[in-house]
């Protein structure tokens, strides 16, 4: 016959079961914090693009009025609908040959989603581009 064998009851008995549930919430809490992370980032870059491209928009338009309108076209056709955005502030005081023009564009950026974590509400953010005019070229 067999040699009976007896086992041992330790006091590590269900610890690693109580480690998971301990670390489970704080495993959540980070992933949202780098869900809010990735969402301002690409927020900014996308903000970022389009101030530049309103920018250099602006800075093709023979006039400062159609200059202006050219930025906040090509501002309003860049962002999408995530945010809540707006061309901020437009700098056409160097609006002649040589000079530049620069615009600013605020967004106010919600957390819907990110409450979980204490982030409600809104974040505003800004990004601002220049773009310098031709030498060259003819403005009224």
């Amino acid at each position: 016959m067999g040699a009976w064998t007896v086992r041992r009851r330790t006091r590590d008995e269900g610890s690693m079961a109580v480690e998971v549930v301990l670390m489970i919430p704080i495993l959540v809490l980070f992933m949202l914090l780098v869900v809010a992370g990735g969402r301002y980032v690409s927020v900014r870059a996308d903000m970022e693009a389009a101030a530049r491209d309103a920018a250099r928009a602006a800075s093709l338009e023979r006039s400062s009025g159609a200059a202006r309108s050219a930025a906040d076209a090509s501002a309003n056709a860049a962002l999408d609908d995530f945010a809540t955005c707006r061309m901020g502030g437009f700098d056409d005081r160097e609006f002649a040959a040589g000079g530049s023009v620069s615009v600013t564009i605020d967004c106010d950026v919600p957390n819907d989603g990110l409450g979980l974590i204490g982030l409600k509400g809104t974040k505003k953010m800004s990004a601002t581009a220049s773009a310098p005019l031709d030498t060259f070229r003819r403005t009224e």
